[in-house]
Order: structure tokens, then C-alpha cells, then sequence
């Protein structure tokens, strides 16, 4: 007999919602922690989205980009259903249309498209050089010198236990509302092991790809999207898979955000294995809206 969701640990958990229902063709039905949110994580949906298109190509066919957009917040309280429209299957390329429906409304679209496995020009960006993480604060460490005195949402979020574990190389941003430069960078890893499998991999990447990238925006106006000032979601989410990656080990996030305006701000992020390995790259427009004065 399986064990309760909610008794498992955080990447089990996450693995677990990763393993959509079938209802038809083509149709999966996926689920959502009860970690106490508003709204369904947008990375979760990315994932699960992707799972869904996964399971419609063949097995040596793996995503090498995808594009999204999120139009309504996801309930966690009910399943949402994915449905997956296959667009083309052509002897390199298969291209598919992912849509997430809760309540009758669809709440989020994709486009993935997948490749065969090929060789050919390579070269890449080069890794940031920044401390390693075992010189920066554990998790545990940072609640406890910063959540005693940090606002209710900023400790709720530290506070969770996460499938993903996040080391900021700096800690400025959180503890002061000075002006900073819109660049980030960040180690992330999974906590727990993912499976030797290509398709999960790529679902955990891209359930982590949607991690801290919004906050990046509000770095030069000294506010996070913890404020109850600011109103922020998350509108569209592009990434590029470059090379595989098994998750079994530290990768540095570097974020840097080029423009803001309109209520909007534009984040760009690189995900680097520790030995230097462009693994992803990734794109996300945010709503960055001040709320009006009382």
C-alpha cells in the first residue's frame, strides 16, 4: 500500500504529482499538493504540462524548448486537466499544443517541441565565477539568523519544505529595500533523488526554472514580490533545454533582469551545472503592478 501524499518527502511528492492520469487519449488529469497556497506553484503546471506532451512523443524524442502563458491562478483544491493537441510528428521534430483547463476555463497554454538526439556546432556562454555553495548559508541557517524578524510571507515561504533547495549568493535583497542592480545568481538543487530518467529530469528543470526569476525584476526598485504593495504573477514562461542534466548535484542560476515597464518585468536566466555546462536557458514576463494607496 502506497504511502499518503502528504507523509512523503518533497521530491516524492513532486515526482508523484509529476505522474499525470490518464484519461484518454491525449487527456491527463494531474493534482497539487496542499502546501497551503493560494494558487498553484507556475512552475508545477509548466511540469506538469510538459509531462503530459512527454507522454504523446516517442521515447527518443526530448524537449528542446517550450513556450507558455498563464491566464488564470490555479486552484490546488482541484485536479487540472491537461489536453494535448498534437501539432506535428515529422522524422526530426514533433511539436505539440498543451492546454490546462480547472472550472471549465483553460488557465494556461503551452507549446513544446521535442528533437531526436543529433550532434553538430556547440560552443555556450560561460559560467559566472561566484562562491561555491557550501561556502554560502545553508537553508536552516538563513531562517535562522533572518526569519525571527522577516515578514509572515517571507518566513511561510523559507518555512515550507521544498523539493528544491535555493542558496542565494546574496543575501542584500531580502533584508533591505536598498536599490540594487537586477542581476542574481543563485544555487539551486533537488532535494532527493530524481529519476534516471530523461523525461522527469526535464519536468523537474523546468518545475525549478520558474523559482525566485520574477523577484529579479524588483531588485533595482528595492521591494520583492513579497511586498503587499506589489502584485506580482507570473504572465509567460519561455526555456530552451540545451544539454541533459541528471539533478544530482548543485546548478548556479543566474538571472538579470533588462527592462521594466508597463506593470511588467522581463527576467532572463541561465542554469549552469558546478563543472561550467550550460544545461538550460530560460525567459519570463511578470506582472509587477503597485497597488494603489489606501
Amino acid at each position: 500500500m502506497s504511502r499518503p501524499l502528504e507523509n512523503t518527502a518533497p521530491m516524492e511528492k513532486l515526482i508523484s504529482t509529476l505522474d499525470l492520469e490518464k484519461l484518454e487519449e491525449n487527456l491527463f488529469r494531474g493534482t497539487s499538493p496542499q502546501v497551503g497556497w493560494q494558487r498553484v506553484f507556475g512552475g508545477q503546471v509548466i511540469a506538469q504540462a510538459l509531462m503530459a506532451a512527454q507522454r504523446t512523443v516517442q521515447d527518443d524524442r526530448f524537449v528542446h524548448s517550450l513556450h507558455a502563458y498563464f491566464m488564470r491562478p490555479g486552484d490546488p483544491l482541484v485536479p487540472i486537466i491537461y489536453q494535448v493537441d498534437r501539432i506535428r510528428d515529422g522524422a526530426s521534430f514533433n511539436t505539440r499544443r498543451i492546454v490546462a483547463i480547472q472550472h471549465g476555463h483553460a488557465i494556461f497554454s503551452m507549446s513544446a517541441s521535442f528533437q531526436i538526439d543529433e550532434g553538430g556546432f556547440d560552443h555556450q556562454a560561460t559560467i559566472p565565477t561566484v562562491p561555491q555553495p557550501e561556502q554560502l548559508m545553508s537553508e536552516e541557517q538563513m531562517r535562522d539568523a533572518f526569519l525571527a524578524k522577516a515578514p509572515p510571507a517571507i518566513r511561510k515561504y523559507w518555512e515550507n519544505k521544498r523539493p528544491i533547495e535555493i542558496r542565494p549568493v546574496s543575501l542584500t535583497h531580502y533584508i533591505s529595500k536598498e536599490k540594487l542592480d537586477p542581476h542574481q545568481d543563485i544555487w539551486v538543487r533537488a532535494v532527493g533523488n530524481v529519476p534516471d530518467d530523461r523525461h522527469y529530469q526535464a519536468a523537474v528543470l523546468a518545475y525549478l526554472s520558474d523559482m525566485t526569476l520574477l523577484d529579479t525584476s524588483l531588485y533595482a526598485h528595492g521591494t520583492t514580490i513579497f511586498d503587499p504593495a506589489v502584485q506580482a504573477a507570473s504572465l509567460d514562461h519561455a526555456m530552451w533545454f540545451h544539454r541533459p542534466c541528471k539533478l544530482d548535484d548543485w546548478l548556479l542560476y543566474s538571472q538579470d533582469s533588462p527592462s521594466a515597464s508597463g506593470a511588467r518585468g522581463l527576467t532572463r536566466g541561465s542554469l549552469f551545472t558546478r563543472d561550467g555546462i550550460l544545461v538550460a536557458s530560460m525567459a519570463q514576463e511578470g506582472l509587477i503592478r503597485k497597488m494603489a494607496n489606501d
